[in-house]
């Protein structure tokens, strides 16, 4: 009888185990705001990690793509229902976090019978003025957090700290400095999880506490060109210059190669 909450324990801990292990091969997710509105961006293979889901709210995420899309889906199905029953000004990311899909992630992660979902989220919210657009970030246990400026999803909590720290001396005003800046935290994301892949055992543990700097840009846009060899980068943007109610917009190719560094912006295609 007092066995079972310990039980309990060890299975959510093989639990959290189990999921980090899921994440090492994800691809990292970077929110910034900038003058114009809200920048997000990835590398992926094929499959999209950033999507639209109300006027001025988008979603980022790693993991599943089974479950990224069904928690997609019910943040959707949510938002509708709310600005239709009530108004659009009613559909908020907090909301949407706080009373929907943060719930449901954590009650299907302490539920040890069942699978839980694989995936992590960002949602990027625009608010009315610059400086005051806002992120949430959800785990897969439903721990969620809300952010201001920037945010960011990888593999470990370690790795994320070593992405924000990167971002944190950063100062970004406008969308070229946001790609800019945002492609090269996502290198630094990259490559820190591939590092601790390559760092079995006891070494990996003091690869992910690392007090190391950073690489320098060269070396962050070097590594992103490397990547784009069988990659591609999935860039949106909510636009607060964009007339009309839905200010989501995918960034094209020419208007990406022209805000990509120059290293880079031959490689789009």
């Amino acid at each position: 009888m007092y066995e079972e909450p310990y039980r309990w324990v060890e299975a959510v801990g093989n639990r959290r185990q189990y999921l980090d292990e899921q994440f090492a091969k994800g691809s990292p997710v970077v929110g910034v705001a900038c003058d114009q509105g809200i920048l997000l961006i990835t590398m992926s293979k094929g499959t999209p990690k950033l999507y639209e889901i109300y006027d001025r709210l988008a979603l980022g995420g790693m993991g599943h793509p089974a479950d990224l899309e069904k928690l997609r889906f019910t943040l959707l199905e949510m938002a509708h229902v709310e600005g239709f029953n009530r108004s659009a000004s009613d559909v908020t990311g907090g909301r949407l976090v706080k009373y929907g899909v943060a719930p449901v992630v954590k009650q299907a992660f302490e539920e040890v019978f069942k699978a839980p979902f694989i995936v992590k989220i960002m949602l990027a919210e625009l608010r009315q003025k610059a400086g005051k657009d806002g992120f949430l970030t959800i785990n897969y246990d439903g721990v969620f957090e809300e952010k201001s400026l920037y945010a960011v999803l990888a593999a470990t909590s370690s790795i994320e700290q070593r992405m924000t720290e990167y971002l944190r001396k950063q100062s970004i005003s406008s969308l070229k400095e946001a790609v800019d800046i945002a492609i090269r935290t996502w290198a630094v994301g990259d490559r820190a999880q591939r590092q601790a892949d390559e760092a079995k055992g006891d070494h990996e543990d003091a690869m992910e506490n690392s007090d190391q700097p950073a690489a320098d840009a060269q070396t962050l846009l070097a590594h992103v060109h490397q990547c784009m060899i069988d990659r591609s980068i999935e860039c949106v943007l909510l636009d607060r210059q964009v007339a009309g109610t839905s200010k989501y917009r995918t960034l094209g190719t020419d208007e990406l190669r022209a805000l990509l560094p120059k290293d880079l912006s031959s490689a789009v295609t």
